[in-house]
């Protein structure tokens, strides 16, 4: 069994090199890279990564393409900021070594948060089919949030796949203001209806969902500011949909 290793980048230097060197246990690593502007492109490749540029479609169209470019059928997809834990990793070589039982793998992602590992806040195990065999699997979603579809038999790994998120609230709302108007597309396109009343209650639930149900308060300070940065998400996600709407700009 030998694995092909994905990654899509755009200015990515500062995650990059953690990425590639976490994916011992790939035979080859493609970086499908969409005109970065910093070091991405040049760590990478000093790193043994195979680069290639591909001009941005969408997230689930340029994983596609990237599997595709691989020299095997399975495929470990992971993002530029993330990374292959030692548990994991384990298994992952247990695997190449026994064979696959099912055509696809989930994982629980753990993710670091302002520096702080968050365990609770809705956000832990959060888990993702990230190993597959591309001749049974398929990414889809158009704007945000993509997902692989799997035909066939899903098995779980323990080890998490970790996951290094925003390290400032800046870099937070940064990252907000493109997700949410990527997030409003969709609402848009699928002519969901927005009323003032979501626009209160859906923020409303999202905090208490997050914080309370979730034990976010477990999280400390962090777990506090993803339950505001989570209602504020949902808030703007659906006032800049109301607002791309025919005859409301």
């Amino acid at each position: 069994m030998k694995i092909s290793a994905t990654i899509i980048t755009y200015n990515e230097e500062r995650n990059i090199a953690r990425a590639i060197e976490s994916l011992r246990c790939a035979d080859e690593i493609v970086v499908v890279d969409s005109g970065s502007s910093d070091r991405t492109v040049e760590i990478a490749g000093k790193l043994g990564a195979r680069v290639l540029d591909r001009n941005w479609i969408g997230y689930a169209d340029q994983k596609n393409w990237a599997a595709d470019q691989a020299s095997n059928d399975w495929i470990l997809s992971i993002d530029a900021d993330e990374a292959v834990s030692e548990m994991l990793e384990a298994e992952i070589w247990q695997l190449k070594k026994n064979g696959p039982a099912a055509g696809a793998y989930t994982m629980p992602r753990l993710a670091q948060y302002l520096g702080r590992w968050i365990l609770h806040s809705g956000w832990y195990p959060d888990r993702k089919v990230r190993l597959y065999d591309r001749r049974g699997a398929q990414w889809e979603g158009r704007f945000v949030h993509e997902g692989l579809a799997v035909k066939g038999k899903v098995e779980a790994f323990e080890g998490p796949l970790l996951h290094f998120t925003c390290q400032s609230l800046s870099e937070h709302l940064r990252t907000m203001d493109r997700y949410t108007t990527l997030s409003a597309e969709q609402l848009v396109e699928q002519r969901a209806n927005i009323s003032l009343w979501q626009l209160f209650f859906k923020p409303w639930w999202e905090f208490n969902r997050t914080y309370f149900l979730k034990r976010g308060f477990q999280d400390g300070a962090e777990g506090l500011a993803i339950a505001w940065m989570g209602a504020l998400y949902v808030f703007l996600k659906y006032a800049k949909a109301r607002h791309m709407l025919p005859g409301r700009q």
